[in-house]
């Protein structure tokens, strides 16, 4: 069965063309001599990418690999001017990264709802020969041609938006955990990897407020260097505000387990290190209160550890205090994004999707021939028009 989040596609877009001025010379019985007429061509229409927080993955686009805008009209006589080419709108959810597909170089980023980014700029219609008339040139005989469209192939990835990420190993308790919190009903079951796909959930607080958790597929040992699902779904956690290490408390080593987590996370992205973090010890329903005390002399240093049971609802409260008080500190503001990734990020990033698009059987790049035009067109020949008065 196909699964329904998308977080990834690739689209070749292409802006319109402008329309060509025209070069006509208006003659007719009452007005022999009317000089040019020739109207402007229409400018090209524009593609632009708006952030649209209905959607929440790109499963929109999978199979729209084409986005053209319509090219400009072409100017008339009677000075007509050219019509305007339709401009086309990219529909993608809140929190998409653009990269150039040839080049792996940052575009741009869609981060909040209604934000409207012009990916490719139409063509500017050309001039008409009724605009090249001057005193000492009456009746020119040229136009300009419209300025040629833009092109580019374009990968979209989607970094999902979170205050709260839920990042553990395979059967931790995250889905649990999330459903217990939230009203999110993720697929929950006794084996590893039950999670195939990223889950949001709105996490109910005191006054109304509320914060997003998101649910990530378990990382195991290795997931930077690909292996399991980790890898594929460790961008979510970039967009997080802050992070909930989750690890079950009837592991030998809780110390060992969190940091290789953090490991992880570290080789992917080592800004994700400079995020906030809380542990959280889950399944304590399964240990009694000396174990638990016990096990506090194990607890790694430098971060805030809460006991939890998700089954049982212990020590659920005191989560939701701890980190909203986290997500409110001053020094835990959100992260703003980078205008541009780093060299080693971008490589990486780019690895993992030649990878992914050679797994769909796609290979290259989708290239569309442009037609190459000068700036002014110079025309030997012209019309007339002859009328009945």
């Amino acid at each position: 069965m196909e699964s329904n989040f998308v977080d990834y596609v690739k689209i070749c877009c292409r802006s319109g063309k402008g329309g060509r001025g025209s070069m006509h010379l208006k003659h007719v019985k009452y007005n022999p001599n009317g000089g040019p007429d020739g109207g402007d061509g229409g400018d090209g229409g524009s593609v632009f990418l708006r952030g649209n927080h209905n959607y929440w993955t790109l499963l929109h686009l999978k199979y729209q690999r084409h986005v053209f805008a319509q090219h400009g009209g072409n100017g008339g006589r009677d000075k007509c001017h050219g019509t305007k080419g339709k401009d086309e709108y990219i529909d993608v959810p809140c929190g998409t990264v653009v990269y150039d597909a040839e080049t792996g170089k940052f575009v741009c980023d869609v981060s909040y709802d209604g934000q409207v980014v012009c990916l490719l700029k139409g063509g500017r219609g050309g001039l008409g020969n009724f605009q090249f008339r001057s005193a000492t040139n009456q009746a020119p005989r040229f136009a300009q041609p419209g300025e040629p469209m833009q092109e580019m192939t374009i990968i979209l990835e989607l970094k999902l938006l979170a205050d709260v990420g839920l990042v553990g190993f395979p059967n931790a308790g995250k889905s649990t955990l999330l459903s217990s919190l939230s009203s999110a009903r993720p697929k929950i079951a006794n084996y590893p990897f039950t999670t195939l796909e990223p889950s949001l959930g709105i996490v109910g607080y005191h006054d109304k407020q509320s914060f997003v958790m998101a649910d990530i597929p378990g990382i195991i040992e290795g997931a930077s260097e690909g292996k399991g699902l980790g890898l594929r779904f460790l961008r979510h956690i970039e967009r997080n505000s802050l992070l909930l290490f989750m690890v079950p408390g009837d592991t030998d080593d809780i110390k060992h387990e969190y940091e290789v987590l953090l490991n992880e996370l570290g080789k992917f992205n080592p800004e994700m290190l400079d995020k906030h973090r809380v542990l959280a010890v889950t399944k304590c329903d399964l240990l009694d209160e000396e174990l638990i005390d016990m096990l506090r002399d194990t607890l790694p240093d430098g971060v805030q550890t809460v006991f939890i049971s998700s089954v049982t609802g212990q020590g659920l409260e005191d989560l939701k205090n701890v980190l909203w008080a986290e997500l409110n500190s001053e020094s835990n503001k959100l992260q703003t994004i980078m205008a541009e990734d780093t060299l080693v990020h971008r490589d990486k990033d780019m690895t993992r999707f030649a990878k992914e698009l050679a797994e769909e059987g796609e290979d290259g790049i989708i290239e569309v021939e442009t037609e190459g035009q000068d700036d002014i067109e110079w025309l030997d020949d012209f019309e007339y028009e002859d009328e009945e008065p």
